[in-house]
């Protein structure tokens, strides 16, 4: 079996650059949001300086596409919120087992969203709505975050649950040597 996930491991470069393009694109949504709110802001009490009506959805739009990116790059690094005050006291293989299980977990509300979101996306509210201060620009936009949070979240899940996994068996590998 330790072969397969030699085989697997390759698999950890596209995972890697998968996780730079999030954080990247994550970054810069923070700084376009940073910028759009301080126009507003300084719109508002300053005379000279007009005040677009648009700058609230856009801060709010990169807001939730923030949201939902950070949240699957905490999938990658194992940064959620969890319980472990009872860890210590759990057999090792029932712990690994329980975290197999919350990993199938994650994924199935990844997929949920990846095809409730597409519905959605693709739904004539989507499709014909219109931003009210960018009437120009589809709410599409507004929408999509949902069955990218999903793809992101199975993509990372994937690599959570082979990880894990993966431990049950290089535990016997070690038990064996």
């Amino acid at each position: 079996m330790p072969r397969i996930f030699q085989t697997i491991d390759k698999l950890k470069p596209v995972y890697d650059w998968t996780y730079k393009i999030l954080m990247f694109i994550c970054k810069i949504l923070l700084i376009v949001d940073i910028l759009v709110t301080t126009l507003a802001v300084c719109g508002r009490y300053i005379p000279f300086i007009p005040n677009p009506a648009w700058t609230e959805q856009v801060v709010l739009t990169c807001m939730v596409y923030m949201a939902v990116l950070s949240a699957t790059l905490a999938i990658r690094k194992n940064a959620h919120i969890r319980m472990t005050a009872l860890d210590k006291y759990m057999n090792k293989n029932l712990l690994k087992a329980l975290d197999v299980l919350a990993d199938i977990a994650v994924m199935a509300l990844g997929v949920i969203l990846l095809i409730q979101g597409m519905k959605l996306f693709n739904s004539p509210l989507a499709k014909f709505g219109k931003y009210e201060s960018m009437p120009w620009l589809s709410r599409k936009w507004m929408y999509f975050p949902i069955p990218l949070a999903g793809a992101s979240m199975i993509v990372f899940e994937l690599e959570q649950l082979y990880t894990h996994i993966k431990a049950f068996f290089e535990h016997d590998v070690k038990e064996a040597a």
